[in-house]
């Protein structure tokens, strides 16, 4: 296979809640102001990612997974899942407040819906000021029975909110209730899921003047509560990958590129995304050299070797699955 930092085109969601940064601050080619999702990688049916450049040009990520196999995905991933992609990448823009929801995991999704369940993480790239998210229940001894019964009144004591800044990044295994609040600009890996569950939708309406379905019953049972703080804690050092999250389900990493530092990816069984969150990076693999700004996503595939990464001062998130490294379920701290 062809080693090359492939771009996809970004597939971008009307939304909503969505509003005008993925244009504006992360350049995304559109006149729309209420864009809330741009995906970046994408095997969801209907929504699968065409390559923008280079030889690949026009294929699409199913192709390359048909044609390649292991050489892109990594041995143990195709094992585990042939030919479909196990991540779904994002940047997400909430002009205002996401729907409170909850994701199924695996064993539920399969139950009711044929599908992978939905584990996820954020990385804060921009922030309003007093923004926040929703992050769980409010306290450990909050029924989940009392998501049949959420108002306008209720709703700040029944959910935890967190103020936000840039730079922070949060774990949301598939149970946890979760939203992204006003004013917040986010990277987002996800197990290649679109099961939501929505729990409240601050009474909004569409267009037709009709509130948008909620699920309260099937969240109910896909609620779980968590004893760890879901926040990562991690030191940025330069040419450095500091981990975020590291679980079942993918692992992420963010590197600071000061200057010039070269990569060796030998040992690493796994397809490797790079999501640009901060600056302008160049990357060469395979001889070819691909120039990322803020909002822009590459994928090696898994028979890359060696990476070169320059830049003057950015910052990138490093994804990838690799079962030899003896994953377990973890956060930065």
């Amino acid at each position: 296979m062809k080693v090359y930092p492939i771009k996809f085109n970004p597939i971008l969601k009307e939304k909503i809640w969505g509003g005008h940064k993925l244009s504006s601050l992360l350049s995304k080619d559109t006149d729309k102001d209420n864009i809330g999702e741009s995906w970046e990688i994408s095997d969801v049916n209907d929504n699968v990612s065409i390559v923008e450049n280079g030889i690949y040009s026009g294929l699409s990520l199913k192709e390359l997974m048909l044609n390649h196999e292991s050489q892109f995905l990594g041995t143990h991933n195709f094992k585990q899942f042939g030919h479909h992609f196990p991540l779904l990448i994002k940047f997400l823009d909430a002009k205002t407040d996401l729907s409170v929801q909850v994701h199924p995991d695996d064993t539920m999704a399969k139950k009711y819906h044929n599908s992978f369940g939905k584990t996820e993480m954020w990385y804060i790239m921009d922030s309003d000021d007093d923004a926040n998210i929703i992050l769980g229940l409010k306290d450990d001894i909050t029924n989940p029975k009392v998501l049949n019964h959420i108002t306008s009144e209720n709703v700040n004591t029944v959910f935890n909110r967190e103020a936000v800044v840039k730079g922070e990044s949060f774990f949301i295994p598939a149970g946890k209730i979760h939203a992204i609040g006003a004013g917040v600009l986010a990277a987002e890996i996800q197990q290649t899921s679109d099961i939501t569950y929505r729990v409240y939708d601050w009474d909004r309406t569409d267009d037709n003047g009709d509130k948008r379905e909620l699920h309260t019953q099937l969240a109910e049972q896909a609620t779980k509560q968590f004893s760890f703080n879901s926040k990562a804690q991690y030191q940025l050092k330069s040419n450095d990958s500091a981990n975020l999250v590291d679980c079942d389900f993918f692992t992420t990493n963010i590197i600071k590129v000061k200057n010039r530092f070269v990569k060796n990816y030998q040992l690493l069984d796994s397809f490797i995304i790079f999501m640009c969150v901060e600056g302008q990076v160049d990357i060469t693999a395979g001889e070819v050299k691909e120039t990322l700004k803020m909002g822009d996503t590459i994928l090696l595939p898994a028979v890359t070797d060696t990476v070169t990464f320059e830049a003057s001062n950015a910052k990138l998130l490093e994804v990838y699955i690799d079962r030899n490294l003896n994953h377990k379920t973890s956060y930065a701290s």
